[in-house]
């Protein structure tokens, strides 16, 4: 329990826009609920592969508590908006890396930088399957074709959750200087595979 209670309290912008909605004594009733519900979660999942464990353990589990424990006590409508809101402060705090992305030589440097760090961190052994694509000058393409946010978040009875962890590369790699970030669709929006193209500007 320890480990969950520790895991939310890190999210700190889920109890900031769940206090919009609620007042202190159901927010926090709704704080331990979620924290008991994430604890669940990490027992039944403990034997996930340690790559899966980095996406479910921080951003999947805690999403999907938060939300389906926040619809105890407001709107649906509410507590998706709990999830998203969230997750557009957390986005912005990779403003820093706007700021580095103005070097003249970090552009290229970050392109080339992506290839390692996807399947690395975005790779088989996190739970999600990729299509590759030959490398180009200064633009990096691939494709994910099976997602461990659209597997658990669908098997926790969340899946429009998806939807929001698909904009967030959005939201932080659409919004970095010097490069251009193009989509045509997500598995979290009904696509048959995300899409990912990344170039110079």
């Amino acid at each position: 329990m320890e480990s969950a209670i520790k895991i939310l309290d890190s999210k700190k912008e889920y109890r900031e826009e769940i206090e919009m909605v609620l007042d202190k004594e159901k927010c926090d009733l709704l704080w331990r609920k979620a924290a008991s519900h994430l604890n669940d979660y990490l027992k039944k999942y403990e034997s996930l592969p340690e790559g899966v464990h980095s996406h479910t353990d921080t951003k999947i589990f805690p999403a999907s508590v938060m939300y389906l424990t926040a619809r105890e006590y407001m709107t649906d409508e509410q507590a998706y908006a709990v999830i998203e809101n969230a997750a557009v402060k957390i986005c912005a705090k990779a403003s820093p890396l706007k700021k580095i992305m103005k070097i003249p030589f970090m552009p290229s440097l970050f392109i080339k930088m992506w290839d390692p760090m996807t399947k690395k961190n975005f790779g088989a052994s996190c739970g999600f399957e990729n299509r590759f694509y030959p490398k180009e000058k200064n633009a990096y393409r691939m494709d994910i074709l099976k997602c461990p946010y659209k597997t658990y978040l669908t098997e926790l009875g969340c899946p429009e959750l998806t939807k929001i962890f698909c904009e967030n590369d959005e939201r932080v790699y659409g919004a970095l200087p010097g490069l251009v970030f193009e989509r045509k669709g997500t598995l979290g929006k009904g696509a048959e595979r995300c899409d990912f193209y990344i170039r110079r500007a």
